[in-house]
């Protein structure tokens, strides 16, 4: 789906992915495609050089814009339950921040769609992810809260803030038997899974998370 990425040395190497992944093996990430995704992408590419020996270590970093980074874990575990050992077709994801997460889903899926409230971290990324030429990824500069309705509907949806609810707009972007992914909270945040069925939506609490909140409008 994309060209080779390029590899780093030293902390930055494939060695140290490999390592990365091996760690994500262990706390239960056990989607072959979704280990393979997280090992090629390269996460130092995705961060300020300054910080870029921290990019492998399983830990949220900051991005600008008040925004951050997800852990590795994060990531892996997100896109894991969006999978769900699936293909996937065309899906969402809101919040790009630096493209990391949007780099991993392009190797996962056929299409994706990524948008971006805050449009000079989203002109920083565009420059970030060109070198990398990855032909199935598309981003636009709009509030994610409405979704991306052109484009619609969505094998999957994968939210990378906290909303304070689920908003409604994602969830009539879904395709049947799509799936999104959010975390839900103000002070206590959870990480939940809704599922497009026969009979309706099923929701269901997966686990607690941190993340930045998702918010209104664009900037």
């Amino acid at each position: 789906m994309t060209d080779v990425l390029p590899s780093g040395i030293g902390m930055t190497s494939a060695r140290t992915r490999a390592r990365m992944v091996e760690r994500l093996r262990s706390a239960g990430v056990s989607d072959p495609a979704v280990l393979a995704a997280m090992e090629a992408v390269p996460r130092h590419l995705f961060v300020d050089e300054a910080i870029a020996s921290r990019a492998y270590e399983d830990s949220a970093l900051p991005i600008g814009w008040g925004q951050t980074i997800s852990a590795p874990y994060t990531v892996a575990r997100m896109v894991e339950l969006l999978r769900r050992g699936k293909k996937l077709g065309k899906v969402l994801e809101v919040g790009t921040g630096c493209g990391y997460q949007a780099a991993v889903l392009a190797r996962v899926a056929k299409e994706v769609y990524s948008v971006e409230r805050i449009g000079q971290l989203l002109d920083k990324t565009r420059a970030r992810l060109w070198p990398l030429k990855i032909r199935n990824l598309r981003l636009k500069h709009t509030d994610g809260t409405l979704g991306l309705p052109e484009a619609a509907p969505y094998d999957g949806i994968i939210v990378a803030a906290a909303a304070a609810a689920i908003p409604e707009a994602l969830l009539n972007q879904l395709a049947p038997g799509g799936r999104l992914v959010i975390p839900v909270g103000v002070n206590e945040q959870r990480l939940i899974v809704v599922e497009q069925g026969d009979s309706g939506l099923v929701q269901t609490e997966i686990e607690p998370v941190r993340f930045v909140p998702l918010l209104e409008d664009t900037a």
